[in-house]
C-alpha cells in the first residue's frame, strides 16, 4: 500500500507588513500585529504628516458599549472594541497615559431662553441649573460609557507596538501577479511588503486603488477645547445636547466631554465637504467655532471665556463615511495581501481596537476570530457597482 502524500505545509504568515496611515486604526492594527499570540509581527507604518494629526487627534474620544446595536455586525464590532479598550487601559496604564475613564452620560435639551431653575438630581453641579429646558435623561453609566483622549491613545498604542514610523506620502501599492509586493513612498522609493494595510481615513477617497471599488466621503466636524479656571469642579459627565439656536433653525446636536486633564472638549457643527490634500490645511470655520463657544457658555459659566476659561484649541477634522454607513474592513478584491480599514464615521476611536485586532488575525492567521468581517468586506460594493453598470 502506497503511503499517503504528506499534507502541504501551511503558508507562512506575512512577515513584512506595511500600514499606510498613522491614525487610530493604523495604530491599533500595528499594536495587534506586534502582540499576536503565535506570530508577532512588528510592522512599518507610513504616515504623510504625523501620527494622530487629523480626526484621531481631534475627536471626542467617547466610548459606548451598546450605542452601535442598530445592526448585528456593528454591535459585535463595538462591543468587542469596548471590551478591548478596557483591556488596553489595564495593559498600557490608560488612566494616566491617555485619560481612560468610565463616565456618566446624559442627554440635555438646551433651553433657548434660560430662566431661573432648581438643579435636577441628575444634573452635574457644574452645569447651569437653567440650561436644560426639560429634565435631563441618563444615556449611559460608568458600566456602559467611557472616554479616552484620542490623540494620546493613538500615540500610546502606536508606541507600544514598536512599529517603525516612516513620514512620507504613499503614492501607490505595487502588485505583482495579483499579490501585493510593496508600496511606493514619495521621495523614498519602494518599501517592500508581503502585506499592506490601507488605513487612510477620509483620504481613502483620494487613493486610486480604493476609489475603483468604493466611495468614502468626508464629514467636517468642528470642536473647541477649553480649560476652565476651576477645572477640579468639572465631574466626569459626558453631555449630548439638543439645541435650537432660533425657533425656526435646524436642531444642533453638540457634545461635551470633560477630560481628566482638566480640559473640556465641545464638538458639533458638521458639514459635508471635500477633504483637502494636507491634514495641516484643515481649519475651523469662524461661524461654527463661535456657535460652539455660545453653546459652551449656555451649558456652564465655567466654560465661558469671560469667566476665565482658557481656549486650548479651535479646530476641525474630517470623519470618513461610506454610502451604506458601515465601515470597510477586509482584503481588497483581486489583490492578495492588500487590506483596507476605513469608513468608521464618528465611531473610529471606539471601534479601532477590534478593527485592528481583526485585521491582525486576518493577516497572520488567514481569518478573523474576534468578529466576523464578512459584513464589512470591501467586496460588498462590487455587486452594487455592477448593478449600476460601473
Amino acid at each position: 500500500m502506497l503511503p499517503l502524500p504528506a499534507a502541504p505545509a501551511p503558508a507562512a504568515p506575512p512577515r513584512r507588513v506595511v500600514i499606510c496611515g498613522g491614525g487610530v486604526v493604523g495604530a491599533c492594527t500595528a499594536y495587534f500585529l506586534s502582540t499576536h499570540a503565535s506570530s508577532p509581527t512588528v510592522p512599518t507604518l507610513v504616515e504623510k504628516s504625523s501620527p494622530a494629526c487629523a480626526a484621531s487627534g481631534k475627536a471626542g474620544g467617547f466610548l459606548a458599549l451598546d450605542w452601535c446595536d442598530s445592526t448585528p455586525a456593528l454591535s459585535a464590532l463595538a462591543r468587542a472594541s469596548f471590551d478591548l479598550h478596557h483591556r488596553l487601559a489595564a495593559s498600557l496604564d490608560g488612566a494616566s497615559a491617555y485619560g481612560f475613564r468610565p463616565v456618566h452620560t446624559l442627554s440635555i435639551y438646551l433651553s433657548s431662553e434660560p430662566e431661573p431653575a432648581s438643579p435636577h438630581p441628575l444634573l452635574p453641579s457644574w452645569v447651569n441649573p437653567s440650561a436644560p429646558a426639560t429634565p435631563p435623561r441618563e444615556l449611559g453609566t460608568p458600566d456602559t460609557t467611557a472616554q479616552v483622549h484620542p490623540g494620546l491613545f493613538t500615540k500610546a498604542v502606536l508606541a507600544a507596538s514598536g512599529a517603525e514610523v516612516v513620514i512620507g506620502e504613499v503614492e501607490r501599492v505595487i502588485v505583482r501577479n495579483g499579490h501585493v509586493a510593496g508600496v511606493v513612498v514619495k521621495g523614498r522609493g519602494v518599501v517592500d511588503a508581503d502585506a499592506v494595510v490601507l488605513a487612510f481615513g477620509p483620504w481613502s477617497a483620494r487613493f486610486e486603488m480604493i476609489k475603483e471599488v468604493f466611495d468614502v466621503s468626508g464629514l467636517k466636524a468642528h470642536s473647541i477645547v477649553l480649560r476652565p479656571r476651576e477645572s477640579a469642579k468639572i465631574t466626569p459627565h459626558a453631555l449630548f445636547l439638543s439645541y435650537h439656536p432660533e425657533p425656526s433653525a435646524k436642531m444642533l446636536e453638540p457634545e461635551v466631554y470633560p477630560r481628566p486633564t482638566g480640559e473640556v472638549y465641545i464638538c458639533g457643527m458638521t458639514k459635508d465637504e471635500e477633504v483637502p490634500d494636507d491634514p495641516l490645511m484643515i481649519t475651523g470655520e469662524p461661524d461654527s467655532i463661535a456657535m460652539l463657544h455660545k453653546i459652551a457658555g449656555k451649558v456652564s459659566t465655567h466654560l465661558k471665556r469671560d469667566e476665565g476659561a482658557e481656549v486650548v484649541a479651535e479646530q476641525a477634522c474630517y470623519l470618513p463615511c461610506t454610502n451604506d454607513g458601515m465601515p470597510v474592513i477586509g482584503e481588497m478584491p483581486g489583490v492578495k495581501g492588500c487590506y483596507v480599514a476605513t469608513g468608521h464615521s464618528c465611531w473610529g476611536i471606539l471601534n479601532a481596537p477590534a478593527t485592528g485586532a481583526a485585521l491582525a488575525e486576518l493577516i497572520l492567521d488567514g481569518k478573523a476570530k474576534i468578529i466576523d468581517l464578512a459584513p464589512f468586506s470591501p467586496a460588498r460594493f462590487l455587486k452594487k457597482r455592477s448593478r449600476r453598470g460601473i
